[in-house]
């Protein structure tokens, strides 16, 4: 069976630029399955013991007329945002101008909760929407064209034209059970910004990633142009390239962080070195084992944790992005890619990465 041309480029320019580095059987994976799904790019790096081991890019930023992908490639993270969001979150936890288990009410100025017999059974609280158990509709967003006219966070909150995603409301008691919701992590964002009186970017620029050395991320929504020039270009399953390149996210908590994977490893150290009893990060050592702590069901403040097992995770989607982070105690793994894919290509890799360093 022959090779689609524009498969047979991406293959050869993972294969060259995997020649970097030694081979071994993470470059041989990478390469089946770009050739398999004709995905354009991937980016993968590994932290272990505090330190990235491995950091590498294959392919191409865009299908057609990118350059090769490489370790300071930005990526859309999707959802992965969300755990961004919660350590920031959890800073001004510890600075004590937010609870944990307040009515956020309290200090939502520009937006509130409406009410309804759910919230007068039970408030809304920091910790519920960051465990997906506040009881909030919407599970995610489709994003808008870059040329096109984006709403505001108000609009978004409440539904209203040009948001193209359903009014932000309480469907359940609080606390009763779990349910995912990108939609409350938007509220988290009003909240941040009705907390902090600056523009979400600016103030989780401040409180995460420069602390954390996470110098090629941002918030920003549109993409600012100087940093635009080191982005990939988003593509749909079935290879289409995103129109403009990209989706834009007003929804910036719960979708639009732009990054890097060893941008998403150095998060990740931070919280491990937080994890095992070291002080001098972002948040505390206690805050970091109550962010891993299991609140309801599989999350714990940010972070899927695994049952039975001192692991932490998220994976992410944007149009024509996928992402995961998954780590313990010691290590991590970050897998990062401009193409959308429902064949398990990501968990494979993450598969294959973990048997060789995650021990």
């Amino acid at each position: 069976m022959s090779i689609p041309a524009r498969c047979l480029a991406a293959v050869l320019l993972v294969l060259s630029w995997s020649a970097v580095v030694f081979a071994d059987p993470l470059d041989d994976s990478v390469a089946r399955e770009m050739k398999e799904r004709c995905f354009p790019g991937i980016s993968i790096s590994i932290v272990k013991g505090g330190r990235i081991v491995r950091s590498q890019g294959y392919g191409r930023k865009d299908k057609v007329s990118g350059g090769p992908v490489t370790p300071q490639t930005l990526f859309q993270a999707g959802s992965i945002s969300k755990p961004v969001t919660a350590l920031a979150a959890l800073t001004l936890v510890e600075k004590g101008k937010l609870s944990l288990d307040a009515d956020v009410n309290g200090l939502l100025r520009s937006w509130k909760v409406p009410d309804n017999e759910f919230v007068r059974k039970q408030k809304v609280t920091l910790a519920g929407i960051l465990s997906h158990s506040a009881g909030f509709t919407v599970h995610g967003f489709r994003g808008y064209s870059a040329d096109g006219r984006l709403p505001t966070l108000l609009q978004v909150l409440d539904g209203q034209r040009p948001a193209n995603s359903a009014a932000i409301r309480v469907a359940f008691t609080p606390g009763s059970r779990c349910q995912y919701s990108g939609g409350g992590y938007v509220v988290l964002q009003q909240l941040l910004v009705d907390v902090t009186g600056r523009p979400f970017p600016d103030f989780m620029a401040d409180a995460v990633l420069r602390p954390l050395g996470m110098s090629r991320s941002t918030f920003e929504q549109p993409l600012p142009e100087a940093l635009a020039l080191w982005a990939a270009s988003g593509h749909a399953e079935g290879g289409a390239r995103v129109q403009g390149g990209w989706r834009v996210y007003p929804e910036m908590s719960a979708a639009g962080l732009w990054t890097t994977p060893d941008d998403l490893c150095r998060f990740i150290a931070s919280i491990q070195s937080a994890w095992k009893g070291r002080n001098g990060g972002i948040i505390s050592p206690s805050m970091a084992r109550t962010m891993l702590t299991r609140r309801i069901d599989v999350y714990g403040l940010g972070f899927r944790l695994e049952k039975g097992g001192a692991t932490f995770f998220h994976g992410g989607r944007d149009e024509g992005f996928d992402a995961f982070l998954y780590a313990s105690a010691d290590v991590g793994v970050v897998i990062m890619m401009n193409a959308n894919d429902s064949a398990g290509a990501l968990g494979r890799l993450l598969n294959l990465a973990w048997a060789q360093y995650g021990r």
